[in-house]
């Protein structure tokens, strides 16, 4: 039966002739999704216009009015039906018994009815104090009667909430974020409200009325088809239980699935969790965008009145081709996406831990022209990568931002089987892509604690990575990590622990809980899979991560403390694989030619030499990958080269990635003795300083007249402190077993402009002497090793060195 037909039958048929045409609409198999929806509204337009004209004989300025859901033309099967009843002061009585003959029909059918009847003054000041009837009107279509009154109406509503919104906006996110509170998020509950969670279809409407205000409009790409994949969904659900409901609960999402044509309920969820992630992308966007327009009419007229014009937006940088600009990250105007594969890493990460939103307008351009990283990745994405991952919970919103333009998975393929994939375990709160995130932001809590948090922080994102793929996700995930790991630029060494931290990222915590800790084999077994001291740590760090990720059942602090004592046995069998101090490597020729000439001068003498990559096939230039620079510098022995090396570069704005300082063997015949310091620097964002700067202040910061303090005291003062990520505060530790010439004091801590600088003079302060560094940057995180000795050259007394760890600690917090 046709459209046409099912209405005419419902015309001549009257109530009875309705029910019978709309079951036949439901029914119909050959017909779902958008134009049911609409034929149902037309039917019962068409109805209603019928009860209307029967009812409203010679009765002048009064007109029926759907709104909300209906008025949208959207009629899901056990929809209400919104309905005003429009005049313009008539006789009370009239429009009253046309009221009954409208409403009661609907009842005596069985349908849920919302209806109000109003003058349109009445409707104004009803939505100017109620929000939700308000958002109602906005949506308001004209069914039957005095098109002139329905049009009335919709003009002067549309023209107040435009005039109010700069007041009613802010009142409307503040309720959105209750309900998201009350409700979760759409994108990760097994038993979703379609209707009320965050990503849902409320959310969906909120966006049109935002549109509507003409501040801000949400982006509209895949936001019809979101919103249409919900409403479908709600219609089967509908149709499964015969009630109006919005909850899809865990009983009926194989009939829904089965009604929707689906394979199952996880391709359900699944097609659920993406809508509704689309959705509350957009809700985001819009709502910053919101705020940013508020914030800028508030405090325009201000600025004019200062500056007598109109004032530009200021640019602050954060990283190269990356600026903050209105509170968000933006590229800057020099920037090439089309030329610079690492940019969209580069600009997440420093949006992460500036704790700044990424720009739409930003993730589109560098979505629509970057070009694919080459393989292996170059360092400076990978650590770009480190980076991100390390910064805490603002990494959350910044890969979701990555993930709506499809970054994401254009860095990482494998990422695809595990998005928006759910996980039906009570345990779980969460999606695997979205634990994954979980488990990273965990994660980065923890790299104070291990050697290698670049590797922690890998591990966190990747150890679930084979939940897409069939039979055991740790074994599936140990064959792609070693994939994954090799792409992203890491060496075989590392690619080994990695993929043996995904393969056995459960093992700890299993163990623990189930098996007998007394028992020398179930300890031996661990060691054995571990295989060594740091992959053990890396270990217990990930293990304890992935479980606070997991939910609040997973970990406990008995659970913890298990977990600790089976770690301690295990180390203990692994004891042997403690490292002895590191050797002296022999000196280069370059490294003994620099060298002799500070011996010869007295002063300082260094050396620039550009490192690189060979460019690779899917290169699309010839031009290698910059690594950096490798920065040599000799030093006659003294006091304090440490602080005056670090303070220099920190000034000169040169960030440290690796450095080595120790004590050059001089040839036969060469009185005297030198410090050789092999850094590899890059700048924060612009071109490098000339060497014969970086040697002239080097000269002057040795020698006194140099205030490096100041100096960088007088630059931090200059720009305003941003919000950003909390870091988790340094540690400070002694390891009294790793040399037996000097005492080894590690720090960890987030790296930041001045830290060796700051770390170097508190070290000086204390009167030791630094025999031997090794300093790393590991994404946003410093991991330093200094060999420090007494004035005469002994290693410190144990109390002596934890004295002086304790005081760099505070040095540090401070």
């Amino acid at each position: 039966m046709s459209s046409t037909d099912v209405r005419n039958e419902a015309e001549d048929s009257g109530p009875s002739g309705y029910a019978a045409a709309r079951l036949r609409l439901l029914t119909e198999g050959a017909r779902s999704g958008p134009p049911r929806r609409s034929a149902l509204a037309e039917l019962t337009d068409d109805w209603l216009t019928g009860l209307f004209a029967a009812g409203a004989e010679g009765l002048r300025g009064v007109s029926l009015v759907a709104v909300g859901g209906y008025g949208r033309g959207e009629l899901s099967p056990r929809s209400d039906l919104d309905l005003l009843l429009l005049h313009d002061g008539a006789d009370s009585k009239a429009v009253a018994a046309l009221a009954d003959r409208i409403w009661y029909p609907v009842w005596d059918l069985g349908l849920a009815l919302d209806h109000s009847v109003r003058t349109p003054a009445e409707a104004r000041k009803t939505a100017g104090e109620d929000l939700k009837v308000q958002l109602g009107l906005l949506d308001a279509r004209h069914i039957a009667g005095d098109l002139g009154l329905t049009a009335g109406l919709r003009t002067a509503v549309l023209a107040d909430w435009r005039n109010q919104a700069p007041k009613r906006l802010p009142e409307l996110q503040e309720l959105s974020a209750e309900r998201a509170e009350r409700q979760g998020e759409l994108q990760y509950l097994l038993e979703p409200d379609l209707k009320e969670a965050r990503g849902g279809l409320r959310d969906a409407t909120i966006l049109r009325a935002v549109a509507a205000s003409w501040l801000a409009d949400a982006p509209r790409e895949g936001l019809d088809d979101a919103r249409r994949r919900l409403l479908d969904v709600r219609d089967a659900l509908h149709l499964t239980t015969g009630r109006a409901t919005d909850r899809l609960s865990l009983q009926e999402q194989d009939q829904v699935a089965a009604e929707l044509g689906l394979l199952d309920a996880d391709t359900l969820l699944r097609q659920v969790y993406e809508a509704a992630r689309v959705i509350s992308y957009a809700s985001d966007v819009t709502w910053r965008e919101v705020g940013r327009v508020l914030r800028s009419r508030a405090v325009r007229p201000r600025l004019r009145a200062m500056l007598g014009g109109k004032p530009t937006a200021e640019r602050s940088p954060l990283a190269e081709g990356v600026v903050e600009q209105d509170g968000e990250v933006v590229l800057a105007r020099a920037a090439r996406p089309e030329r610079d594969p690492v940019l969209p890493l580069r600009a997440a990460a420093a949006a992460a831990q500036a704790g700044l939103p990424l720009s739409l307008h930003a993730v589109r351009r560098m979505a629509a022209t970057v070009r694919a990283l080459p393989t292996p990745w170059p360092a400076e994405a990978r650590e770009q990568l480190v980076t991100l991952l390390g910064s805490g919970r603002p990494t959350v919103d910044v890969w979701e931002a990555l993930e709506a333009e499809g970054l994401i998975t254009r860095f990482l393929p494998d990422w695809e089987r595990v998005r928006c994939r759910p996980q039906r375990n009570a345990v779980h709160v969460w999606t695997v892509d979205r634990h994954l995130i979980e488990t990273a932001v965990r994660a980065s809590e923890f790299t104070r604690r291990v050697h290698r948090p670049d590797l922690l922080l890998v591990a966190a994102l990747l150890h679930d990575i084979g939940k897409g793929w069939p039979g055991d996700h740790s074994v599936a995930g140990e064959i792609i990590v070693k994939d994954v790991a090799a792409r992203i630029g890491f060496d075989r060494d590392d690619v080994t622990v990695l993929s043996t931290l995904v393969r056995h990222h459960l093992l700890l915590v299993e163990t623990a809980t189930r098996r007998d800790l007394e028992d020398p084999a179930t300890v031996r077994a661990v060691a054995e899979a571990v295989g060594s001291q740091g992959t053990l740590e890396l270990l217990h760090a990930l293990t304890e991560a992935d479980a606070l990720a997991t939910g609040p059942a997973a970990w406990s602090s008995w659970r913890g403390s298990l977990v600790a004592d089976l770690v301690k046995r295990v180390a203990a069998v692994l004891a042997g694989d403690d490292l002895d101090e590191p050797e002296a490597a022999a000196p280069t020729a370059e490294q003994e030619r620099l060298a002799i000439e500070a011996i010869a001068t007295g002063s300082p003498v260094l050396a620039l030499r550009a490192q690189t990559e060979p460019a690779t096939e899917e290169q699309l230039s010839g031009d290698p990958e910059p690594l950096g620079v490798e920065l040599l510098i000799a030093v006659p022995d003294q006091p304090g080269v440490l602080p005056a090396v670090a303070g220099v570069l920190a000034m000169h704005r040169l960030t440290v990635r690796t450095a080595e300082l120790r004590a050059l063997d001089l040839p036969d015949g060469v009185d005297g003795s030198v410090l050789l310091l092999n850094w590899r620097v890059a700048a924060e964002y612009g071109s490098l300083p000339q060497a014969t700067r970086l040697r002239a202040d080097l000269v002057r910061a040795l020698d006194g007249s140099l205030d490096i303090a100041g100096r960088l005291a007088e630059r931090d003062a200059a720009y305003p402190r941003r919000r950003g990520v909390v870091p988790p505060p340094p540690r400070v530790s002694v390891h009294p077993a790793a040399s037996r010439l000097a005492t080894v004091i590690e720090v960890r801590a987030q790296d930041a402009p001045g830290l060796l600088f700051r770390i170097g003079r508190a070290l000086e302060d204390a009167s030791v002497r630094v025999r031997s560094a090794h300093v790393s940057t590991l994404g946003a995180n410093a991991v330093d090793a200094f060999y420090v000795t007494g004035p005469g050259g002994a290693p410190l007394p144990g109390e002596e060195a934890a004295s002086v760890a304790r005081k760099l600690e505070e040095t540090l917090r401070g």
